[in-house]
């Protein structure tokens, strides 16, 4: 083969390589988790325990060392974080039009419009970032992650309550904001990061055992959790909600991040923030306020399986075309 054309191949094959490098060991956890949940050793107690462990200390943890070693300045990219909640809420208004035209019954429209916007950032979309960047990755996505949960905390309610003619009510919405414990653990690193204020060699080491914990047992407890039973039941309504979150969404972050001149890690955090599956947390919701469950559990399986193909393909595009 002449060397010119060597050239474009080994390009492609780094390219295809760098993208398989960043989903293909959270692919190799999640599927983990479904192995090991089919062969009993992982329960559905274990699940429970171990997600809620993930939610209220080893993420907050993650998010606070991450935020509390770095310099405020290097972690506020205030333009990605406004860029991020505008281009949610486009998504939310053209998902909330969509979803009146398309998806029936009415009660279902909600939690479509919840499955296609809101990303697990949490788990998945900052796995692939520090896959992607390392630490860099992590301090670029840790703010972004706390304030754009919020938004989804938010509108998730608004759609779910429109639907359902559930009334929330400002309170207990802003007691779910303030009491999330990822929006406490960046709130209590801010200062410490802003005042540089040095934290103790055991405080710090025992936050980095527990950060560490975070994304391996998450992911296998995301696994577990995966049920493929019901995916034949309200295969429509679970299609048009997959469409919007693994292609509309992504293209919208992507193409809006390019045109408002965002490249290189930034760039990156958007698509790979954008593209991760729909977070579990929609099926929580949706259960507790009387919705369908069955739908929403639908979404987050074909979602998180798409999302590694979806997202591979991503990287390779936006890398070939050296943008990221």
């Amino acid at each position: 083969m002449h060397r010119g054309a060597l050239a474009p191949m080994s390009g492609f094959l780094a390219t295809l390589a760098f993208s398989f490098s960043v989903t293909g060991p959270i692919f190799v956890i999640l599927a983990l988790g479904v192995g090991l949940r089919r062969r009993g050793m992982l329960s559905d107690g274990f699940v429970d325990s171990g997600s809620k462990l993930v939610f209220t200390i080893a993420l907050p943890s993650l998010l606070f060392i991450s935020i509390a070693r770095t310099r405020i300045a290097d972690a506020a990219n205030l333009s990605l974080i406004a860029f991020g909640a505008a281009a949610t809420l486009v998504s939310f208004l053209f998902l909330e039009w969509l979803a009146r035209r398309t998806v029936e019954p009415p009660q279902d429209r909600g939690v479509v419009v919840q499955g296609a916007f809101r990303s697990n950032m949490g788990v998945i979309g900052l796995a692939y970032c520090v896959n992607a960047y390392g630490e860099a990755g992590l301090v670029a996505s840790s703010l972004y992650l706390g304030l754009i949960t919020i938004l989804f905390n938010v509108l998730s309610v608004v759609t779910l309550s429109r639907s359902l003619h559930r009334s929330q009510g400002l309170g207990r919405m802003a007691k779910g904001i303030v009491t999330n414990p990822l929006i406490i653990g960046i709130v209590l690193a801010l200062p410490v990061s802003w005042l540089q204020i040095p934290l103790p060699a055991i405080a710090l080491q025992s936050g980095k055992y527990l950060a560490d914990l975070t994304l391996p047992l998450a992911l296998l407890c995301t696994g577990a959790a995966l049920n493929f039973r019901s995916l034949r039941i309200e295969m429509r309504s679970t299609l048009i909600a997959g469409a919007g979150k693994l292609v509309g969404v992504p293209l919208l972050f992507a193409l809006g991040g390019i045109a408002a001149g965002f490249r290189g890690i930034e760039l990156g955090v958007l698509l790979l923030m954008s593209s991760a599956p729909t977070a579990a947390a929609s099926y929580v919701m949706v259960r507790a306020m009387g919705g369908n469950a069955t739908l929403a559990a639908n979404i987050v399986a074909v979602t998180t399986l798409g999302s590694i193909l979806g997202t591979s393909l991503g990287i390779m595009i936006l890398r070939g075309l050296q943008l990221i």
